[in-house]
């Protein structure tokens, strides 16, 4: 069947919550209303309001009251409105939830999940437009996930409920209404694989979210001038699969890191490292970073050309075909 993203979540989420009579959602205005993005729509009326939870405003609440939750034998699903924020809620995520299991030894674990809602594309401002996983890929104890499909919403969503460890699952905003096939019976992507989206021998492109698609379009671009790009949607940024960058790397010689959070310190430059540590001798030339830049949020007027786009992804191709 053929859904947007937004909808696939919503079936991803229902189908986890008639699985399992733990998994419930907390989170503000997703009740009735069914969220700012209409991702939990129709949530609540079929499984209550002790499943379907309309919170106060306040993230830290949020997440506090999932902690306890989970330490109580449930499967609490948070929804953050928008990227920005999540800020309030730091000292549990990063303090607590990411700490638990370790401080434990193993014997406790938090099946919490923390869906955000992230990037920009929509015409909003600061605070609604953010690039916050870095904070997160750097937190040991959490996984980080990132569909760019609605099927690899569908799919994730469902994992990560299941899954012992806290993930915090970012939803890529521009993607919302982008449709897809969707197949709930299907074999499931793997959460902590990235996956080769277009093949390729000359240089590899690796993104994930709402610039998988922009990737894929800089890459029928260079296809039509004879240079076959290979495109990886990581998908899971924390565990980050970087064995099958590397793979590609050593094929291609050449490789471009698009994300639309800021450069410095971003999962680019862990990329990078890794690439340069473990294939250095079959890179043909230097590793290139195609990103948002080291600035606030711009105005909405000005987000075309603050985020990547394929124009700055070719530049930056071209770069390397150069050396």
């Amino acid at each position: 069947m053929t859904l947007a993203m937004a909808h696939a979540l919503n079936a991803g989420l229902r189908d986890a919550m008639k699985a399992d009579d733990k998994v419930l959602l907390i989170g503000e205005d997703i009740g009735r209303l069914g969220g700012v993005f209409r991702v939990t729509d129709g949530l609540q009326k079929d499984f209550g309001e002790d499943r379907v939870v309309t919170s106060p405003l306040g993230e830290a609440g949020i997440v506090g009251s999932a902690i306890g939750l989970a330490l109580a034998g449930y499967r609490p699903v948070c929804e953050i409105q928008f990227d920005g924020f999540v800020f309030p809620a730091m000292n549990q995520i990063v303090t607590q939830l990411a700490k638990y299991r370790h401080r434990s030894a193993g014997q406790v674990s938090l099946p919490v999940v923390i869906r955000i809602p992230v990037g920009g594309g929509i015409g909003a401002i600061e605070h609604h437009s953010e690039s916050p996983e870095a904070y997160f890929v750097h937190t040991p104890g959490l996984r980080v996930l990132c569909p760019s499909t609605p099927q690899d919403a569908y799919d994730l969503v469902g994992q990560a409920i299941r899954c012992d460890d806290p993930v915090v699952f970012l939803e890529p905003k521009r993607s919302y209404w982008a449709k897809g096939e969707v197949d709930p019976g299907a074999t499931p992507v793997d959460m902590e694989r990235a996956r080769v989206v277009r093949p390729g021998t000359d240089l590899t492109l690796v993104t994930y979210g709402a610039l998988v698609p922009v990737a894929l379009k800089a890459a029928g671009i260079l296809a039509e001038g004879g240079r076959q790009a290979e495109v990886i949607d990581l998908c899971s940024l924390s565990p980050v699969d970087d064995a099958t960058v590397v793979a590609s790397v050593r094929r291609t010689g050449r490789l471009v890191v698009v994300h639309e959070a800021a450069q410095t310190g971003g999962l680019g430059g862990e990329l990078a490292a890794r690439v340069q540590a473990q294939a250095f001798y079959e890179l043909e030339a230097p590793v290139l970073r195609v990103t948002g830049y080291d600035t606030p949020y711009p105005p909405s007027r000005l987000e075309g050309d603050w985020l990547p786009n394929v124009d700055r992804i070719l530049d930056a191709c071209d770069q390397s075909f150069a050396h």
